[in-house]
């Protein structure tokens, strides 16, 4: 799916890249994370069925997936504003980050579509 093939790493590489940005608060995962997060913590902390351990909200806040048939990587960010910042600067700033922390493949620019969620303002 990435240049390194490795998922994991490359959605914790953006989370904090997106966390540096001026103006995010933090990163808030979806209804759909808050649901996974809320059943794994029902789980005791061991191993789950698919080899990991415990869910974790940051993490379900970026989301990276195959976009379409090009081979474009969708990355979709959602998160918490800081007050006295504009959500469109700030959302540009976390898109920048992101494309910049994406590997690209050698000769080329890597093909990306991000997606930045504001759920919040605190």
């Amino acid at each position: 799916m990435t240049a390194d093939g490795n998922v994991t790493e490359l959605t914790e590489r953006i989370a904090q890249a997106v966390g540096s940005v001026p103006g995010v608060a933090f990163l808030r995962p979806g209804l759909a994370g808050l649901l996974r997060a809320s059943v794994m913590s029902r789980v005791p902390d061991r191993v789950k069925a698919d080899g990991r351990f415990g869910g974790d909200r940051t993490k379900s806040a970026v989301r990276v997936r195959q976009g379409d048939a090009s081979g474009a990587l969708a990355i979709d960010v959602s998160i918490v504003l800081r007050r006295g910042h504009r959500a469109l600067d700030v959302t540009r700033a976390v898109s920048d980050a992101v494309e910049q922390v994406v590997p690209t493949p050698t000769g080329g620019k890597a093909r990306i579509r991000v997606t930045v969620t504001v759920t919040g303002l605190v």
